[in-house]
């Protein structure tokens, strides 16, 4: 077992460059062996060359994948998908698009939260020497002459000890949530982790509903190619799910399909559990009417994927904003609690 997964663009490469060598007739474990050849040493050389190892001694790409152990999960299924379809191409260049964009995707948040995410640590450094060295010596300048001070004065220096702490508290915490986040997104668990925890927030509710919708798709979509009953599709495709509201939808629709008194099709039950906007529910059904379920499922879930990808953009171009207007909040409460003071002991004297 390989101690990491490989990054999305890895995964993204793998995928789209086996997929280019077996459009053009190239087998599979040929196609593995010359995407490790003449490559510098690296993990991802390791990785191709187990592959290879595996594919060699006559295991399927899927099973030789997973042997490796630094491809997601979903990766693996949907190849296993496509190697029971006959289409095992098209499945990698699924793949390989949405790993790619994935990995870009990640690499923008990455870039947009860093340089907040360094000015929170110089600025919890700050806050830090600010309440716990210079308001204690502003407290004992006050208790030197104190004779001499009027109560607004002594006010005026509790009031910056407190405005201190408090900003202090809340940049400390915002620091901890950002480095914990950059953290987790580092590994395929760790972002599992992170997606499921921006389920629950409204703004990116609806872009994790629509990413974990294009995956539940392509699967199903690679399922019925296959040949398979669209029961066990959706069952099967309902494993590819992790996001709790979908599952329960997808849930509810397979059983609305295995009901005895009143089975519905697959395209009634995804449009009455509300799975799809009834737009696409009403392409699903016409998809069905003319046979040709699966290519409209694909052509949804590329629909399903880049508007989640839109979504994802839109909130992480409002990252970096926030987050300066927040150190700016930020420098202005330790400007605060420093002159204070000075505004007190000014007062006082004069």
């Amino acid at each position: 077992m390989a101690d990491k997964l490989l990054e999305s663009s890895a995964i993204s490469a793998f995928c789209g460059s086996i997929a280019t060598m077996l459009s053009a007739g190239v087998q599979i474990e040929e196609a593995v062996h010359l995407l490790s050849d003449n490559r510098e040493q690296s993990y991802f050389k390791d990785v191709c060359d187990k592959t290879y190892s595996e594919l060699a001694a006559g295991s399927g790409l899927a099973d030789a994948m997973e042997t490796t152990g630094a491809f997601p999960a979903y990766a693996i299924s949907m190849v296993r998908v496509g190697e029971a379809s006959g289409r095992t191409d098209r499945v990698l260049r699924s793949l390989s698009r949405y790993y790619g964009s994935e990995g870009r995707m990640f690499a923008k948040l990455q870039s947009a939260v860093g340089y907040p995410a360094a000015m929170l640590c110089i600025m919890s450094a700050i806050l830090a020497f600010t309440v716990i060295v210079i308001l204690p010596v502003f407290r004992g300048v006050y208790a030197d002459i104190a004779g001499t001070l009027t109560s607004g004065s002594f006010v005026s220096v509790s009031a910056s000890i407190v405005v201190g702490w408090i900003a202090f508290a809340v940049v400390l915490v915002a620091t901890i949530a950002v480095l914990v986040l950059a953290f987790r997104a580092r590994s395929e668990s760790g972002r599992q982790k992170v997606i499921k925890f921006f389920e629950k927030f409204r703004g990116t509710r609806s872009a994790l509903y629509q990413l974990a919708l294009s995956r539940f798709t392509s699967a199903l979509s690679a399922y019925i190619a296959s040949g398979v009953h669209d029961e066990q599709a959706i069952e099967q495709a309902a494993k590819t799910v992790e996001h709790a509201e979908l599952a329960k939808r997808i849930e509810a629709a397979r059983a609305s399909m295995s009901d005895i008194d009143n089975p519905r099709s697959l395209a009634q039950a995804i449009s009455e559990n509300h799975i799809f906007e009834p737009v696409y529910s009403r392409m699903l059904l016409v998809g069905t009417r003319s046979g040709s379920t699966d290519d409209v499922l694909g052509s949804l879930s590329d629909v399903f994927f880049d508007d989640a990808t839109a979504q994802i953009d839109a909130i992480v171009d409002i990252i970096e904003p926030l987050l300066a207007v927040f150190l700016t909040i930020a420098v202005s409460a330790t400007l605060i609690a420093v002159m204070m003071p000075l505004v007190g002991i000014m007062s006082s004297i004069g």
